[in-house]
């Protein structure tokens, strides 16, 4: 205890410019009560200015991008706790291992000091050529280039050209996190995509939107910052004929004939009519019926794009708020964060919602090993004209980065089964025909391809989290580009929407979340991030689509 008192003084002294300051303790025992007195000498010295900064290891980094982070100048007095917080912030960019301080004394001087820091540069990017493979879609075409240091610049830069069987992308985006010598960033982003999501485990849609916002971000202070944007996008939705009905109503528009669709309802059918409800499900056969029998389609619940339309230009506002204490800003292994922030469109947009979001880590160091928690909360809605988050937008759960252990995208509700429908003809008189649906006693649309198994569809409500034990893999000098854990994950997607017809759909209920734990690995590659795990569902539901193994380039955990 009486060290770490010296340590503490020290490090005070140190704070207000004496660099050499000496702490030196006398104890003297009370052998009448059996305690000790303490008194502490400290001898000064004189105060101590930083002559010169200087850095080693930065080959590709230019000095001014090391420089602009310093907290202690040049010329000014000397503080443990600013070049500390130097070191730190070195740490936090994400372009080295890791950062080493000396202070060594000035020769023949007894009131100057040099500052050397000395990194260890590693990969801040990642790079995929002309041909490539995920898992979750399949061989990719293209090209995607994204460095957060640029040229040794500090500077974002990334381009994407990319081709998928979903998804056909061209995106460029640009940060400078220096815009101004006090730390405000500006950067920008155009993209347009082509995305059929039937490809990747979501409800059979396609969407083509394009777009670009202007952000600027402000530091508040050494761990927070405020960040800001404005956008456009425009999305246009193509359905097809066999959309489901929370996209368009069931049965779609496009199957129908001019004038009014009708069914017949099997669990209606007169006693005393000459059909049996087992001929009327015969396939390929046609009905002679009496009108009386049928019944209109001017009941059934419409879907979004019969309400809202299927194009949709917007604004874009955003605003987040985000703090961090972390050590590192790869692979961090101490400190915390917390981001929060609400995107919203501008009223009088074809749509309006907004959406809140956040998104927090701490790091409990546990002698080699370390816990790590973190979580991930989202909210969604309509407001004004729209009643209900768009369904392009909602959130989706499972596969890295969200519960491992369960193929991507694949929990949470799923979408009302409406596929191929068993249309017919039914004569009405000698000379008239009208086509019809068949309504089976269970109150569904018979069909001829029916899905018992319909695709995730997204929700508004998202809670997903996990805990991960990092523990130091064995034989490996540097544990700094790699991390291995043992992790918990939760997780799953909610609806306060959710239609009679949709299945595995609940508002939001703790016993709903679904469970994994496994074993995963990142490794700091010359190409970006490349991540293994395998997990095992603990507590899932008929729906979900469990997956061992997975694997991830570009994607830390």
């Amino acid at each position: 205890m009486v060290t770490r008192t010296e340590e503490i003084m020290k490090r005070v002294m140190g704070n207000e410019g004496y660099a050499f300051a000496e702490i030196n303790s006398i104890p003297k025992v009370n052998e009448d009560d059996k305690t000790v007195d303490v008194t502490f000498f400290v001898e000064p010295g004189k105060r101590t200015y930083v002559r010169r900064i200087e850095f080693e290891g930065n080959y590709k980094t230019a000095d001014e991008v090391l420089r602009r982070e310093m907290r202690q100048l040049e010329a000014g007095l000397a503080s443990t706790e600013l070049i500390e917080l130097s070191r730190k912030r070195l740490e936090r960019l994400g372009f080295f291992k890791g950062a080493t301080v000396e202070t060594p004394a000035v020769p023949g001087a007894d009131d100057l000091i040099d500052v050397n820091f000395g990194v260890e540069e590693q990969s801040s990017g990642s790079i995929s050529a002309s041909l490539g493979y995920s898992q979750d879609v399949g061989m990719i075409f293209g090209a995607d280039f994204q460095q957060n240091n640029f040229l040794g610049t500090g500077k974002q830069v990334g381009i994407q050209a990319n081709r998928s069987r979903f998804r056909t992308t061209y995106g460029i985006n640009y940060v400078n996190p220096y815009y101004t010598e006090d730390g405000v960033s500006r950067g920008f982003s155009l993209f347009f995509s082509e995305t059929n999501f039937d490809e990747i485990n979501i409800a059979s849609y396609s969407t083509n939107r394009f777009g670009g916002s202007v952000i600027f971000g402000y530091p508040i202070n050494e761990t927070q910052s405020l960040r800001f944007s404005v956008g456009f996008t425009e999305t246009e939705i193509e359905t097809g004929d066999y959309a489901v009905q929370e996209i368009v109503r069931t049965p779609s528009p496009n199957l129908l004939q001019p004038g009014l669709a009708y069914y017949l309802d099997l669990a209606n059918v007169s006693a005393t009519s000459k059909f049996s409800s087992g001929d009327i499900l015969q396939p390929g056969v046609d009905i002679n019926l009496t009108t009386a029998e049928l019944f209109e389609f001017n009941d059934n619940e419409k879907g979004f794009v019969d309400e809202h339309g299927d194009s949709f230009g917007v604004f874009l506002l955003n605003a987040s708020w985000r703090e961090s204490t972390l050590n590192r800003g790869i692979l961090a292994n101490r400190g915390h964060s917390n981001s929060l922030s609400i995107e919203a469109t501008a009223p009088g947009g074809d749509v309006e919602y907004l959406k809140l979001s956040y998104d927090g880590q701490i790091f409990f160091p546990l002698g080699p090993f370390t816990l790590r928690l973190n979580g991930e909360l989202g909210y969604g809605t309509g407001y004004g004209n729209t009643d209900q988050l768009p369904f392009f937008e909602n959130y989706l759960a499972g596969g890295f980065g969200s519960v491992r252990g369960y193929e991507s995208n694949s929990l949470g509700p799923r979408s009302s089964s409406s596929r191929s429908y068993d249309l017919r003809q039914a004569f009405i008189g000698p000379n008239t025909t009208l086509p019809i649906y068949l309504l089976g006693s269970d109150g569904q649309i018979v069909t001829t391809g029916f899905d018992p198994d319909p695709e995730p569809f997204g929700g508004n409500i998202l809670l997903q989290g996990s805990m991960e034990l990092i523990f130091p893999l064995p034989f490996l000098e540097d544990q700094r580009s790699v991390r291995s854990v043992l992790f918990y994950d939760f997780g799953n997607v909610f609806s306060d929407h959710c239609r009679d017809t949709q299945r595995n759909c609940t508002d939001f209920e703790m016993s709903e979340l679904r469970t994994s734990a496994g074993i995963a690995i990142t490794w700091l590659s010359g190409f970006g991030p490349l991540s293994f795990s395998f997990g095992f569902p603990l507590e899932f539901g008929p729906y979900d689509e469990r997956e061992s193994f997975q694997f991830s380039l570009g994607r830390a955990f």
